[in-house]
């Protein structure tokens, strides 16, 4: 029987493809810090992460781990090194977040351009008579949006885009333009210059050497003052005090950040009081569907992975 440790609880739809294989026995730990992963980890033949750490440190203490499996696409929790260095295998739910984060842009996208907070809190204040005096809104119809990598997520938002009516530009090196004129968008090669032309940008990319700080007060600046900027891929993408700096000094309409360079943001961090920035706490693909649809692909990765029949689509390639 195969031993799965549960790095912070998943919805029960994935545990129940545990409990009705016989194979499997699993264990569900709350308690993240590392002496307790240390101990817990020991007999593991493999381990279901969402957002904790799994450092060299405790991935050495797990003797057996042969499978990892990501409750999510994003891995940067992990220490990659130590899990090539073990030959452990790493998977991720490659299908099930796509929709729920592009739906987060959509919502955020549409919160910022409406000026939902502004508007609904007139509206509570007894001000309604004072709605000629409010700022105008922006239309989301014939305006240019960039998404900035074209996974799934970005192939999801694509669709959702062009229902407003957007003209929809996309950045990524890796994706052939004929895919991307298949979805109906138009490839650009150069992020720096297409961005010159663009009301709004939706960044879905990995955080890496090239990508860190990537939206900086410099690429801020080429901006048009109507740009608004949506980032729910990963902190550290953008530069948030070069950001908040940008908003005070009108430089952009607004950001939505779902993501932040250190998680929880700091309580100092300057976008937390800034009205311009409206943020959510990591939480794109927090929809009940999206759970289940988590859950169930991060268990059924590992039992794949014990049946032989991992999808190589769903393995990192480290």
């Amino acid at each position: 029987m195969k031993k799965i440790l549960i790095i912070q609880n998943i919805h029960e739809k994935g545990l129940e493809i545990f409990k009705n294989n016989p194979n499997f026995n699993f264990e569900v730990i709350e308690d993240v810090n590392s002496d307790e992963l240390k101990k817990k980890i020991i007999d593991c033949d493999g381990v279901s992460i969402r957002t904790s750490k799994l450092t060299a440190e405790i991935l050495e203490m797990g003797k057996n781990i042969k499978i990892i499996s990501r409750h999510g696409v994003g891995y940067d929790n992990i220490d990659l090194p130590t899990v090539k260095k073990k030959n452990i295998t790493l998977a991720i739910t490659t299908n099930a977040n796509a929709v729920a984060v592009a739906e987060h842009v959509m919502f955020m996208l549409l919160s910022i351009s409406k000026r939902k907070d502004m508007y609904d809190k007139n509206v509570r204040e007894g001000k309604f008579n004072e709605r000629n005096k409010l700022p105008k809104t922006i239309e989301l119809c014939g305006k240019n949006i960039l998404i900035a990598g074209f996974g799934r997520v970005g192939q999801s938002l694509i669709k959702r885009c062009l229902g407003f009516e957007m003209n929809v530009f996309i950045y990524d090196p890796f994706v052939s333009s004929e895919k991307i004129e298949f979805f109906r968008g138009k490839k650009v090669n150069d992020f720096k210059e297409a961005i010159k032309i663009m009301d709004f940008l939706s960044l879905h990319m990995p955080l890496n050497d090239e990508t860190k700080d990537l939206i900086n007060l410099d690429l801020i600046k080429k901006m048009k003052r109507n740009c608004i900027i949506i980032n729910a891929a990963r902190g550290g993408i953008i530069n948030e005090l070069d950001l908040n700096k940008a908003l005070n000094e009108n430089l952009i309409f607004g950001a939505g950040i779902d993501v932040f360079q250190n998680e929880p943001p700091e309580i100092d961090n300057p976008l937390l009081k800034n009205d311009k920035a409206f943020l959510s706490p990591h939480t794109a693909s927090f929809t009940e569907e999206c759970m289940i649809r988590m859950a169930k692909e991060t268990t059924q990765n590992i039992v794949d992975f014990f049946d032989n029949k991992l999808d190589k689509s769903k393995q990192v390639k480290l």
